[in-house]
């Protein structure tokens, strides 16, 4: 069984990898589908958590989400797993693109196919959008719309975008701070009842 899963975590993760086109947003439909719909090894709030961490860290998203699912799974070892599960399709793709990168860029048939492949891309993007947005303004939360709204006005403004993660992650941390210390004063002032 144990086994099972470790096999079931490197092919599910290499057969995302392989077929993933158009950069790491397009993983995130993909994933959703198979770990939180068919799979059901996360639910829908933990893969949501897992892509705003993959996202906030340096490098590619799909190898941090990747990481952090296999970590979810099977701690260090379905890190390391996954990594190599991820990594794999583009390395042998991309040396084999390059290795004939004339013939490609030059065939009028490759460039219609990948015109075609932007196209889809772009409404798989919609797609991760429309989810993203919708899971955030379904557990409706003024701060979440706040941070939303400032980080597109931010966007417009040609802010960097590694201040705008900083100030999402300190508006998230001072929120969630702020809600905490209230729970923890609610139920102090509930054991004081108690008592007396």
């Amino acid at each position: 069984m144990q086994k099972n899963v470790y096999y079931n975590l490197f092919k599910t993760t290499f057969v995302l990898s392989a077929f993933t086109f158009g950069g790491g947003y397009v993983i995130i439909p993909l994933m959703k589908q198979k770990f939180v719909e068919e799979l059901q090894w996360i639910n829908e709030k933990e893969m949501m958590d897992l892509i705003s961490i993959a996202q906030s860290s340096p490098g590619s998203l799909a190898v941090n989400a990747s990481i952090l699912v296999g970590y979810r799974m099977k701690g260090i070892k379905g890190s390391l797993l996954t990594v190599l599960a991820t990594i794999t399709p583009p390395l042998f793709i991309i040396s084999f693109v390059s290795a004939f990168y004339d013939i490609f860029t030059s065939n009028p048939l490759i460039i219609k196919v990948l015109a075609g492949m932007n196209v889809g891309i772009a409404a798989i993007l919609i797609d991760v959008a429309y989810t993203l947005g919708y899971s955030v303004i379904k557990d409706f939360k003024f701060y979440s719309v706040f941070i939303i709204l400032g980080t597109i006005i931010a966007s417009f403004m040609e802010v960097n975008i590694m201040i705008i993660v900083f100030t999402g992650g300190l508006l998230g941390l001072l929120y969630f701070s702020f809600i905490f210390r209230k729970k923890l004063f609610r139920e102090k002032d509930k054991n004081r009842g108690e008592v007396v």
